[in-house]
């Protein structure tokens, strides 16, 4: 099986006519539902291939493989979408518009433009779009009103792990996230590293929070009295990752113990841990960059609108 990656990075298998033989890696023009467009056509590997078929991705048609003629051409269009960028950008400036510019694409038959471009609330562009008829003169002109993530995965990129983005190799939809799961998992809230390029939390906030759950639940909860190797505590923090509790003794200090070293008792103990210390998510709240609001790094209304 042959397939080809088209906007997002996301994977179509590639419908290929009797009589044509294509290689890999490849640079082909196939029909999506915006026109016909380029794109790189790649052998799949037997477990992408069965993972394509057990979701029923639609394939797309192959119209032929690209020649030298075509490949010129696309350099042209290439040139083109950035002409084009410039001339919708300024309309933007003098039409005042609140609306961020994102991206210029045209189909390969040049019968399509579409325009990219994100903004905090509704835009009325009409007036903008009957300029840009007298610019983009016969080609359908279509703009389109994208969150900050489908910004970040239409601009592809890599991320704080080094790898590409997951929203622009594997991630098809956003899942909500919110600051609780950088709180649970022990995170520093600070915002170089929680936030993503789309400046909204980290995906992959989601991807172990389960597993952070279930184990904590195997743990002594925060604010028990515990008898220790060294005496008496109290519990004011847990390590999940190491499986262990850092315990305020009697003597005011804090140590910590395998979560199999200690053992919860009845008895009252009398040992104060404090609001700020009591517990990981309020360890964590200590390392807040001052005058940060948290929750505008949460997803609201503009964080994806799934309209690529």
């Amino acid at each position: 099986m042959f397939a080809v990656k088209l906007i997002k990075n996301k994977q179509y298998p590639l419908d290929i006519p009797d009589g044509i033989e294509v290689h890999h890696m490849d640079m082909v023009i196939v029909l999506t539902e915006k026109g016909e467009e380029v794109a790189q056509a790649c052998k799949v590997p037997p477990q992408v291939e069965s993972i394509l078929i057990r979701k029923k991705v639609p394939s797309v048609p192959l119209i032929r493989i690209m020649t030298n003629e075509d490949l010129k051409t696309y350099d042209e269009i290439k040139e083109m979408e950035q002409q084009g960028y410039k001339d919708c950008l300024e309309l933007i400036k003098v039409h005042n518009l609140q609306m961020n510019l994102i991206q210029c694409r045209y189909t390969f038959d040049r019968r399509k433009v579409t325009f990219y471009y994100t903004a905090p609330e509704r835009v009325d562009f009409r007036n903008l779009l009957k300029d840009l008829t007298k610019v983009f003169k016969r080609v359908r002109i279509d703009l389109k009103h994208i969150g900050v993530r489908d910004e970040t995965s239409l601009c592809l990129g890599n991320g704080l792990c080094g790898r590409p983005f997951c929203c622009c190799t594997f991630k098809r939809q956003f899942d909500s996230i919110n600051i609780k799961l950088a709180f649970d998992q022990s995170m520093p809230i600070t915002p170089s590293k929680i936030s993503g390029t789309c400046g909204r939390l980290l995906c992959c906030l989601n991807y172990e929070y389960k597993n952070y759950i279930e184990t904590a639940k195997e743990m002594i909860p925060i604010g028990s009295g515990v008898m220790t190797p060294d005496g008496v505590g109290r519990v004011c923090a847990l390590n999940i990752l190491t499986n262990k509790v850092s315990v305020k003794l009697s003597d005011s200090k804090i140590k910590e113990f395998l979560n199999d070293e200690i053992e919860m008792i009845d008895a009252d103990v009398n040992i104060e841990i404090g609001t700020n210390s009591a517990g990981y998510k309020y360890a964590s709240m200590q390392q807040t960059e001052e005058n940060i609001d948290i929750k505008q790094f949460e997803d609201d209304k503009n964080s994806s609108t799934g309209n690529i």
